[in-house]
Order: structure tokens, then sequence, then C-alpha cells
């Protein structure tokens, strides 16, 4: 394997392991509802892939169309240079008419300047908005992960707790809850890998800006998990840590 396979983020494996721990979810809490979410992050990196792959290909009609700009500038100016010449050289105007024109030629030089800027970052601006609609995505199911995990308290299954008339339903032990939340911190690890995958290639602020915001989302609503994780851990005696809920 060649050493340059270590030095970035791939998406192949990311996908691979995303799928996995989707059937590892199918398989341990099937029909639930955090199974469905983690087949709905499948099919969102597969998205991402597609995204990242098509924000690495050069827009060649945009940057055709910026070399026709460029082109046409050219050709006016090439035009225009002996035009200002010729009123250099008539009669007692021609200083004032060449003033005028070198004036005239001048706001068009700066027009056309900035229409070519604008071109020329065109393409930047295009592809950020795709990478920002689909970082945008991954944000929104970081959220709905927190939503699964905000009523899995370990205190519900530590000990007896008296429930009101709007409880939600509590069925899961104390080594299927542990496992419930290793899950959904797996998962926000992964969507933080997911939103890293387009940070590597560029350099826009804005960009960066989006991707780091998610990876500071992701680490902390982990670190709320593994804060119940803990406790569960503390609490769980041995006899409790089956075989068969370890993967």
């Amino acid at each position: 394997m060649s050493k340059s396979t270590y030095n970035e983020l791939h998406p192949a494996p990311i996908d691979a392991t995303i799928s996995r721990l989707a059937s590892r979810i199918a398989e341990r809490f099937p029909e639930s509802g955090l199974s469905r979410l983690a087949a709905e992050l499948v099919r969102l990196a597969q998205e991402n892939q597609r995204v990242i792959e098509q924000l690495r290909r050069p827009l060649w009609w945009l940057r055709g169309l910026i070399a026709l700009a460029i082109t046409a500038v050219l050709g006016i100016a090439l035009w225009a240079a002996p035009q200002l010449l010729r009123l250099g050289t008539g009669g007692p105007g021609a200083m004032l008419d060449l003033l005028q024109g070198l004036e005239a030629a001048l706001n068009e030089l700066i027009f056309l300047s900035l229409a070519l800027l604008f071109l020329a970052s065109l393409e930047g601006r295009l592809k950020r908005r795709v990478a920002l609609r689909m970082l945008h995505q991954v944000r929104s199911i970081a959220h709905v992960v927190d939503m699964h995990q905000l009523t899995k308290d370990p205190e519900f299954v530590l000990g007896p707790v008296a429930p009101t008339a709007s409880s939600p339903t509590r069925t899961l032990t104390r080594a299927q809850l542990a496992r419930y939340l290793d899950y959904c911190s797996e998962l926000l690890a992964l969507m933080s890998k997911l939103a890293a995958l387009h940070a590597q290639h560029v350099q826009d602020p804005v960009l960066l800006s989006a991707v780091n915001e998610i990876e500071t989302l992701t680490s902390n609503l982990s670190r709320k998990i593994w804060q119940k994780i803990m406790i569960l851990d503390i609490a769980l005696p041995q006899s409790e840590t089956t075989p068969d809920l370890v993967a």
C-alpha cells in the first residue's frame, strides 16, 4: 500500500465503515429509529462521495467562458490602441479628444476587469454552494442523532424511577442502552469524517469554517453521550457485559 494512502481521508473506506455500522445497528436494534437513521446516513455518505468527485472536476464550460472573455478584452484593447493614437495626431482639438478617449477606455477597462474578476471567482462560489448544501445535510442528521439519544438516560435503568403519563417508553436494559449510546457516538464520529472530506483539497475560508463547525458540533454531542456511557460503565456489573453485546 502506498504511503500516500495514509496522508488523507478517502471516501470509500468511510462509506464502507458507515455501511458496516448500519448493519450492526440493524442487527442489534431491528426496526428501530436508530437503524433507519443509520440507513439514511449510508445514503448520505454515497451522495457525499458523488458531490466530492463532482467538486474536484473543473467546470470546463466556465473556464472556456473566462478564456473567451479574456480574449475579447485583449481584442478590444488591440483595436482601441490605434484609434487613440490616431486621435492624438489630429487638429487642435486632438489632445482633448485623446483625453476623452482615454477616459472612456479606462472606464471600459475597469468594467471589463470587474466582469473578469466575477467570472474567475464564479467557479469557486458555485462549488462552495454545492458543498455547503451537502454539509447542511450532515449537520441536520447530527442533530437527529442527538434527538435519538436525548431520552436515553442512565438513571432509568440504574434504579426505579416513577414514570409520568408523558414519559417515553423505555425497554432497553443497561447493556443494550450502553450499546445504543455507543452506536450514536460512532455515527457522530463518522459524520465529522464526511464533513472533513470537503476540507482536504480546498482553501475556501467559508467552507473550512463550516467543516470546523460540524466537527465541533459532533464532538460536543459525542461528549454528552460518553458522559452517559461512563455512568453506565461504572454502574454496570461485569455479569451483564455479555459477549453478544460487544459488536
